[in-house]
C-alpha cells in the first residue's frame, strides 16, 4: 500500500483511510483487491465515466444484445417460439426446430461448442467476452451503471454521497434508485423465464393469481432479489470471485494473447508532461479511475482485469490533449509489448479450433440424420410372455410407442410386416399427432407354438406422409417364448 498526503489530481477512485494515527490514500495494487478495504469492509468502487472508439462499440453491442435478449421470446417460427425449453412438457423449440426429451443429447454438443467457443476468444483475446458481451457486464455497465449516474450524477458525487449521513436528499435519491433498480431486476428475470414458459402462459401467470403459477412465482421472487443485491452492490465481485471463466484465464493465455496492457518501455519513468526524462505516464491515474473493478493496468495483468478497454479510451483521451501517441494503454500481447511483434495462430489456437470444429461437425451430422418421427415397439410391463389356448400359442404384449417431431400435425399409418406365421394384432392402425405429441397403441402378437423359435420379430412398418414424400420407419423387437428344452 503506497502511503501519500493526498490524491493526485484525477484519481477518484482513491480512498482515504487512517494508517498510524493519520490520513493515507490508499492505491490499487497486486497484492490486495481494492474492492476489499485493510478491514474487511466492502469498498465501493465508483468508475468515472470515459468516452471513446471502445465505449461507442460496446454501446451499441450492449444494446443490442439487450434487444435481442427481450424480443427472443415472442418471436415465433413456423408457429413455435425461437428458443424455448419448455420443462414441464419437456419439449425444446430451436430456430423452427422441434426436440423432445429423448433429443436431449444435443445439448452436450450445444454446451461444449459454447464453451470451445471461449477457449478459442480466450486463447486469442483474453476476456475480450467479459467485457463485451458477458450478461453481467452487459446488464450492470449497459444499464445499471447508467441509471446510477442519472440518478446520483457522476463517480465523485456518488463517491461523496456514499460518506454522507443519512439525510432527506439521500434517502430520496437511493429509494428512487433501489427501486428502479428493482424494477429492471424483475423484468430481467420475466424475460429469462420466457425461455422456459410460452409467453402466453408467461402473460397468463403475471396476470392471475400467484398460487395458480407458484413455481413460476418463486422462481421470480428469489431471482430477481438475486440479481437486485448484485447489481446494487455485488457488481464486480461476481466477475472477481465467483465466474469460474475468470478463474481460468491463467490457464488458457500464452505469451501471444492479446490482453489490455500498459506499454512500460513508453511510459516509464512516469512524470508531468513538462519534465525532462521524464516517460509518456503523466502519472494522472485517469486509467485508475475509469477501472470497473478498481486496478491500476500499470501493474501488469491481474485477474480482477475484465479487458473492457475503459483504460485504453482513459488514456487514448490524456494523450491527446497533451498532444502524445495513443497506444500507450492498448490491446496487445505480452510478446509485442516486449518485441513489437506477436503471432496469432499458434498451437492451442490449433487445439481449441479443432476440438470446436469437431463438435459442430459431430452436431451438424447428428441434425442431418436426425428423423422426422420416431416408432419404437416396447415391451409392456409384466411377464415377458405367456401360453394361450391350453398352452398352444405363445402370447407378447408391446407398446407401439409414436412420437411426432415435426412442427406440425402428422398422420401415421401402421401396417403389420411379420413374422409370417403370427397373428399381430394392432388396436389402432392409423392415428393424427400434433406436434411432439407422443403415443403408446398395444400390440398383441400370437405365435403357434410348434412355430415359435428363437430369432422371431414383431415387425410394423409405420407411415408418415410428408409434403415432399413419404417417410417410413420398421419398428421390430425380438419375440420371447419358451426353449426347445420345454414344448412336448
Amino acid at each position: 500500500m503506497n502511503e501519500q498526503p493526498e490524491a493526485r489530481k484525477g484519481a477518484e477512485v482513491a480512498r482515504p483511510v487512517v494508517h498510524k494515527g493519520r490520513p493515507v490514500v490508499r492505491r490499487p495494487d497486486v497484492d490486495t483487491l481494492f474492492s476489499i478495504n485493510p478491514d474487511g469492509s466492502r469498498n465501493a468502487i465508483h468508475p468515472a465515466d470515459v468516452h471513446g472508439r471502445f465505449q461507442r462499440w460496446k454501446h451499441g453491442l450492449w444494446y443490442l444484445l439487450i434487444g435481442v435478449y427481450l424480443v427472443v421470446p415472442w418471436i415465433r417460427i413456423n408457429g413455435h417460439p425461437a428458443f424455448l425449453i419448455d420443462l414441464p412438457a419437456r419439449h425444446f423449440y430451436l430456430l423452427g426446430q422441434t426436440f423432445n426429451a429423448q433429443d436431449f443429447w444435443y445439448a452436450f454438443f450445444l454446451i461444449s461448442g459454447v464453451g470451445f467457443t471461449l477457449f478459442v476468444v480466450a486463447a486469442l483475446w483474453g476476456r475480450m467476452w467479459c467485457g463485451y458481451a458477458c450478461p453481467h457486464t452487459v446488464f450492470l455497465e449497459g444499464v445499471f451503471r447508467r441509471i446510477e449516474r442519472l440518478i446520483e450524477g457522476p463517480a465523485a458525487a456518488r463517491a461523496r454521497l456514499d460518506k454522507a449521513k443519512m439525510s432527506a436528499g439521500k434517502f430520496v435519491r437511493r429509494g428512487i434508485k433501489m427501486v428502479v433498480f428493482f424494477l429492471i431486476a424483475a423484468l430481467i428475470t420475466h424475460s429469462f423465464l420466457g425461455y422456459f414458459l410460452p409467453t402466453e402462459v408467461l402473460v397468463e401467470a403475471v396476470t392471475s393469481s400467484p398460487t395458480r403459477h407458484l413455481t413460476a412465482f418463486v422462481f421470480v421472487v428469489v431471482t430477481t432479489l438475486i440479481l437486485f443485491v448484485n447489481f446494487t452492490w455485488f457488481r464486480e465481485q461476481l466477475c472477481i470471485v465467483i465466474c469460474p471463466y475468470g478463474r481460468l484465464q491463467a490457464a488458457l493465455y500464452d505469451p501471444d494473447t492479446v490482453l489490455v496492457g500498459y506499454d512500460g518501455k513508453r511510459g516509464e519513468p512516469r512524470g508531468p508532461a513538462h519534465q525532462q526524462g521524464a516517460g509518456d505516464c503523466v502519472d494522472c491515474y485517469r486509467c485508475v479511475a475509469v477501472c470497473p473493478t478498481g486496478i491500476d493496468i500499470r501493474n501488469g495483468t491481474q485477474l480482477e482485469c475484465v479487458g473492457c478497454a475503459n483504460c485504453i479510451d482513459a488514456c487514448d483521451e490524456v494523450m491527446q490533449k497533451i498532444g502524445r501517441p495513443k497506444g500507450l494503454v492498448r490491446y496487445d500481447s505480452q510478446r509485442g509489448f516486449e518485441t513489437g511483434k506477436r503471432r496469432f495462430l499458434r498451437g492451442r489456437v490449433f487445439l481449441y479450433g479443432f476440438l470446436l470444429l469437431l463438435g459442430l461437425s459431430m452436431l451438424t451430422l447428428a441434425l442431418t440424420a436426425r428423423r422426422p418421427f420416431e416408432a419404437s415397439l416396447i415391451r409392456a410391463p409384466g411377464r415377458a410372455y405367456s401360453l394361450e389356448g391350453g398352452g398352444e400359442r405363445v402370447h407378447n404384449v408391446f407398446d407401439l410407442q409414436l412420437i411426432n417431431k415435426r412442427s406440425g400435425p402428422r398422420t401415421f399409418t401402421v401396417t403389420v410386416q411379420g413374422p409370417a406365421d403370427a397373428e399381430t394384432i394392432v388396436s389402432t392402425v392409423e392415428v393424427t399427432l400434433a406436434s411432439l405429441e407422443s403415443l403408446r397403441i398395444p400390440v398383441h402378437v400370437f405365435v403357434p407354438r410348434d412355430a415359435f423359435q428363437a430369432g422371431l420379430k414383431a415387425e410394423l412398418l409405420v407411415r408418415c406422409q410428408e409434403p415432399d414424400g413419404e417417410l417410413t420407419r420398421l419398428a421390430t423387437a425380438p419375440l420371447l417364448g419358451p426353449s426347445p428344452r420345454h414344448r412336448r
